[in-house]
């Protein structure tokens, strides 16, 4: 019998990494029992899974006994869940997935990744929630959405069970999964690669990495909260927006020295002329095409 909506399942969480971790203790403090933390067996994957085990009052266990949860829940990298979804069907005798629920968390990918389960009688889906996890950080999941597509009995168990976490669920198409994962990279990963090379442009300004993290806290703060509060057009500020094309050719001159900070601000500008308010589009344009040769 699938796990009743109004009742909270026991959960298996597969992969004790930064996201598997994240999510076993949100769970955790949401009052849901952690029947197993799984891995493979032996090496840093083992003990990490112990060691997770240990906080949430889970068991740690490998990937045979995965199947003893109402809900299983595949936390491992995106390369591994139609590996990892195999292995579990191979290692479950042929009544072992009826009536249970098999999760996965990538934003790209869909949940037919969980296709050798599903045919096992499991029902299946992906539920990837817009934040980032990374060593040492535990971030609340209040508020955070949760893009959630796959079979229905699926759906309703996951959407139970963020509402539990205070996530905000929403469903997604399995067509726009891809899409949808390139916007989480833009605004979180490759937002992060931006603020490092940031750090070069800033060496070049003759402020050591240290200093300069810690003085671009406060405009990032209020850019933040300008995008918050007035949206991406009002909120936009600097010389593309005044249409200063001498500073703007001034900075690529001296980006010369850092190839690829130069190609990032480039392209940046071109979106920044494309997709917000700007003076001297035209001008700005044709100056960052000759540039660009």
């Amino acid at each position: 019998m699938l796990p009743d909506v109004k009742a909270k399942p026991r959960i298996a969480i597969v992969g004790a990494g930064n996201l598997g971790t994240a999510m076993a203790l949100a769970l955790r403090r949401a009052e849901y029992t952690i029947a197993a933390i799984v891995s493979r067996s032996g090496g840093h994957s083992q003990r990490r899974a112990r060691e997770l085990a240990r906080r949430v009052g889970a068991r740690a266990v490998s990937l045979r006994s995965a199947a003893d949860a109402e809900v299983v829940w595949l936390c491992v990298p995106d390369s591994e869940i139609a590996g990892v979804a195999e292995q579990l069907a191979k290692s479950a005798t042929s009544t072992s997935w009826k009536g249970r629920v098999a999760l996965h968390s990538s934003g790209a990918l869909t949940s037919d990744e969980l296709a050798p389960i599903r045919r096992l009688g499991a029902v299946v889906g992906s539920v990837h929630p817009m934040m980032t996890f990374v060593k040492g950080s535990t971030p609340s999941l209040a508020r955070v959405p949760f893009a959630i597509e796959g079979d229905a009995a699926a759906v309703r168990a996951a959407r139970k069970i963020v509402q539990d976490l205070g996530g905000q669920a929403y469903s997604i198409r399995k067509k726009d999964k891809a899409a949808y994962h390139a916007w989480g990279t833009f605004v979180s990963p490759l937002f992060t690669a931006l603020l490092a090379t940031s750090e070069r442009v800033a060496a070049r300004a003759g402020v050591k990495r240290p200093d300069a993290a810690r003085r671009v806290i406060p405009i990032l703060m209020q850019t933040l909260a300008n995008y918050t509060q007035f949206g991406a057009a009002a909120g936009f500020s600097g010389p593309i927006v005044r249409g200063d094309v001498d500073t703007v050719m001034r900075h690529l001159r001296v980006l010369r020295a850092i190839p690829a900070a130069r190609n990032a601000y480039g392209a940046l500008a071109k979106a920044a002329i494309e997709y917000l308010p700007s003076r001297n589009k035209a001008t700005l344009k044709r100056a960052l095409n000759r540039a660009a040769k």
